[in-house]
């Protein structure tokens, strides 16, 4: 018995048939007395019986029947449910979406777990209405996007999507692309919203770089061409891409390059000279630079600098190669001038050097025969006291002269010296040497010194130029001083991380740097009204640091005094 309609007529049979049989054999007991009426009224309530068992067996099997066409309509739909629900489920994990059902007649929201996997909320800080969805949109979002999605729901819109800002739990914002889906009962109202968001940060901010980079390639000045690999055994691939500046510098528009090799813009003597380097460079895929002479369009000539770079994609395949152009044209033109002007000055050097070797051979003699026949004059008496005046002021003339000359070699021996003696040389007796040099004016003067060389007692230097310097340095000190006050001159020495530094210290008259301070070193510059002052010493003693790698510095004011400091480097 399979169904339950065959069980239930049976169990209908065995409760009834029995109460039939029991109630016939009670009439015969003890109502009836003929046993033909009793089997009469045995047969009929049999008969009834049957009938019942019969009819309730139809009525129950069609039921039965109809219950469980209705139950497996039920199963199946269950099971399609469910299935739809796991496809949902999937479908929402692989793509990382996060899934909303707003009801929109109770402001109802429902989100799936990406709202807390994608921004970081937790379960309990999610909220069910569409005010916290949108107390979370950025500001500078909210209203653009709230009429588009009221519009969609007025059906004013035909689709809604969107991109926003959406702030995560952190405080952060993430750009998102929301697309919106209505349903809508029989009257056609809105009542259900289900929507998927998707995280486009990445995006945005890939597109804002390039976004950038193309501002970057088309408003450069320099010429930026793009060409796709070598698929073919062609020796140089063609062009995909040129900027605007391309056309500037070449002329070639866009249209007419496109498509084709770089040779079409580039002078012949180009391609033959450097065609081999650029197929190694397209062969070996690595970056490559070269200088070149082009002609434009016009057949004007220019030259260039081009830098090819090899562009891999996603898998690290090559893809392109990217060509920056820049035009030296300029440079080039600069180049050959400052390369003529080094040539004319290292000439004019040389002649210079050359004129002043022959001026100070040349004046030298006739100075030297001048010096003698002066000194045979000083044995001759004179009488004439106007023919005396005349010989004083020439010899002076022809001693200042012969100082001017010697001064003349010294800095042309400066100037030309390649290499010098250096040793380790005691400052205290380089300055003795100078005071025994200048003992009549100090005796004149009668200065204060301060000498203290303890920090830095030897220099290893060139002893003659040290010599030099200082003996500079001590007679404009005792030349410019102050008529008002005694002199002090002060001598220290110290050791700093470039070297030895000697600061060299008067109080004279000093001198007026606002003026003079881009030409105190100069050649034949003068600062003071003094009669014997040539204008040499201080360039002297510049030139004579330099050449042994040192160097010098001032600091004066006018009335206050002058410091000096030398560096002697290591």
């Amino acid at each position: 018995m399979k169904k339950k309609s065959n069980k239930i007529a049976l169990y209908f049979l065995f409760l009834f048939i029995p109460l039939a049989v029991g109630s016939y054999f009670l009439l015969t007991s003890y109502v009836l007395a003929t046993s033909t009426l009793s089997l009469i009224y045995l047969a009929k309530d049999l008969f009834f019986v049957g009938i019942s068992a019969a009819f309730l067996y139809y009525v129950i099997g069609k039921n039965e029947d109809s219950s469980s066409a209705f139950i497996e309509t039920l199963k199946r739909t269950d099971d399609e449910i469910k299935e739809s629900n796991e496809r949902y489920d999937i479908v929402a994990k692989a793509t990382s979406d996060t899934i909303w059902d707003w009801k929109i007649q109770e402001d109802y929201f429902i989100w799936n777990k990406g709202i807390e996997e994608v921004f970081g909320y937790k379960k309990e800080e999610v909220g069910n209405t569409s005010s916290w969805w949108f107390d979370r949109i950025h500001p500078e979002d909210s209203i653009k996007m709230s009429v588009r999605l009221y519009s969609f729901i007025e059906q004013k819109t035909e689709k809604w999507q969107d991109e926003y800002r959406f702030r995560c739990a952190d405080g952060t914002y993430k750009f998102v692309f929301d697309r919106g889906f209505l349903v809508k009962d029989e009257d056609g109202t809105a009542i259900r919203m289900i929507g998927a968001i998707q995280d486009i940060s990445k995006q945005k901010t890939e597109e804002q770089r390039l976004k950038l980079l193309e501002t970057v390639v088309t408003q450069t000045k320099d010429a930026v061409v793009i060409t796709e690999t070598e698929k073919t055994n062609q020796t140089v691939p063609k062009i995909v891409f040129v900027n605007p500046a391309f056309t500037k510098i070449t002329g070639y528009k866009p249209a007419e390059v496109i498509g084709k090799t770089p040779s079409v813009y580039m002078s012949k003597e180009s391609v033959v000279k450097v065609l081999p380097q650029i197929a190694k460079a397209l062969k070996t895929k690595k970056s490559y630079q070269f200088e070149t002479l082009n002609y434009n369009k016009s057949g004007e000539g220019y030259w260039v600098n081009f830098i090819m770079l090899p562009i891999t994609n996603q898998e690290g395949e090559h893809s392109h190669w990217v060509s920056i152009q820049r035009d030296i044209t300029a440079e080039k033109k600069q180049e050959k001038e400052k390369e003529q002007l080094i040539r004319e000055l290292t000439q004019n050097n040389t002649d210079l050097k050359q004129f002043s070797y022959i001026t100070s051979h040349n004046l030298r003699a006739p100075l030297s025969n001048l010096s003698g026949l002066l000194t045979l004059l000083e044995d001759t008496p004179i009488n004439n006291p106007e023919v005396e005046l005349l010989l004083n002021g020439f010899k002076k003339s022809t001693q200042l002269l012969n100082e001017t000359v010697n001064d003349l070699v010294k800095v042309i021996i400066i100037k030309d010296s390649t290499s010098m003696l250096r040793e380790d040389v005691s400052i205290q007796e380089v300055f003795e040497n100078v005071f025994s040099q200048l003992n009549f004016l100090i005796s004149s003067i009668q200065p204060v010194l301060k000498i203290d060389l303890d920090a830095a007692p030897t220099l290893y230097v060139n002893k003659a130029y040290l010599e030099s310097i200082l003996l500079n340095l001590f007679t404009n000190s005792l030349k410019y001083h102050a008529t008002d006050r005694s002199l002090k001159i002060s001598i220290t020495s110290k050791e700093t991380p470039d070297g030895i530094a000697l600061m060299f210290k008067d109080n004279g008259i000093g001198i007026d740097l606002d003026r003079n301070k881009d030409k105190i070193f100069g050649l034949y510059q003068r600062f003071h009204n003094y009669p014997d002052s040539k204008g040499l010493g201080l360039y002297l003693v510049k030139s004579q640091i330099e050449s042994m790698g040192g160097s010098i510095s001032v600091e004066s004011k006018v009335d206050k005094g002058t410091t000096f400091t030398l560096l002697f480097r290591k």
